[in-house]
């Protein structure tokens, strides 16, 4: 069955890296169908209303980057006659029951198509309601879907993700506040693009507020963090505390880090970089790289680390014994590109 995420459009590659980090996460069967630009298409494989259930609970509470989950009715070219011959002849019995009231609605996705939405949803509202199904705009039982993009997902809405739960928790509306951390969002992304499970012990060796750590304790992973300033480990107990996290705080060295090797399930965190000096290393050189041998010695075999940086970071993970699975680009603003770098440890 095909199934379509919906993704945000504050980067091109990490919502559906997030997306298929998810699914993997969470046990189901998968192959990717289709990526357009913000819609990912995957083939699930399983019983329907099993994976149904997991898709609109587990999966979509764990997203960031993703606005919609739909199940796919078929996917067209973008051209309005290719559109609407489509919704035409689509049997809407397969996915509204009698009595069931229903809404159609489109997005146009960058600069794929040149026209209008509402005479789209107009018209295929109406091929919907000739066959005997209601109407109805605010809270109907049904919505369609139509993703504009290069090429047109006509599908059901199966859930949404709730963003705003991650603009309360942006760094000004945390109880402990600093400057240059990252965003709810992104944090999240970076969280469950390291596969992150409940129960799992997950590191960040840098842990500043807690900004990862919160996200990472949210889905009921053990967190724990390490950082070199004695003020940012106390503003990050502040702040897992809030938001009920079960965690451990360290003031120490990320070359140091007091856990036997392999004992750690994943690794997400955002070294210093252009904002401050190392602390404790001589240089931030000595600093990556005697974190990277850290993180190594640290993650059990298979495990991901998701490392942030402001220059290329492979150079220290290879170096260090990791595998380079994927390198993401994400402009912040003119003088700062984050470079995201995704590790696993070969078994």
């Amino acid at each position: 069955m095909l199934y379509a995420f919906e993704l945000s459009g504050e980067h091109e590659q990490l919502p559906a890296a997030e997306a298929l980090a998810c699914l993997e996460t969470v046990g189901l069967e998968f192959v990717t169908h289709a990526f357009f630009e913000q819609c990912l298409v995957v083939d699930i494989r399983g019983r329907k209303e099993t994976v149904e259930e997991i898709l609109r609970g587990r999966v979509t509470e764990r997203l960031a980057m993703t606005h919609h989950i739909l199940k796919v009715v078929g996917i067209t070219e973008s051209r309005p006659e290719e559109i609407l011959r489509f919704a035409e002849n689509f049997d809407p019995e397969d996915f509204i029951r009698e009595g069931e009231s229903f809404v159609v609605r489109a997005k146009r996705i960058g600069k794929h198509v040149d026209y209008p939405c509402e005479p789209l949803e107009k018209k295929i509202g109406g091929y919907i309601y000739r066959k005997g199904f209601r109407a109805k705009l605010k809270a109907p039982d049904v919505s369609f879907r139509l993703i504009l993009s290069e090429r047109t997902v006509f599908g059901v809405l199966l859930s949404s993700v709730d963003r705003s739960d991650y603009e309360a928790r942006t760094p000004q509306n945390k109880p402990f506040f600093h400057p240059g951390v990252l965003m709810p969002r992104v944090a999240r992304a970076l969280v469950n693009i390291a596969r992150t499970k409940a129960g799992d012990l997950f590191l960040d060796p840098f842990c500043g507020t807690g900004g990862i750590l919160v996200e990472a304790g949210l889905l009921k992973a053990r967190v724990l963090g390490i950082d070199a300033q004695e003020k940012l480990v106390l503003g990050a107990r502040i702040n897992l505390k809030a938001f009920g996290a079960d965690y451990v705080l360290l003031e120490g060295d990320a070359c140091r880090v007091p856990l036997k090797a392999e004992t750690v399930d994943a690794v997400v965190t955002d070294p210093p970089y252009g904002r401050s000096a190392a602390i404790l290393a001589e240089s931030l050189e000595k600093l990556y790289a005697g974190a990277f041998m850290e993180i190594y010695r640290v993650l059990k075999p298979g495990g991901l680390a998701v490392v942030v940086s402001d220059k290329p970071a492979y150079e220290y993970g290879e170096k260090a014994g990791l595998e380079v699975l994927d390198i993401y680009a994400q402009r912040v603003h003119r003088s700062l590109t984050r470079t995201i770098t995704v590790f696993r440890k070969l078994r």
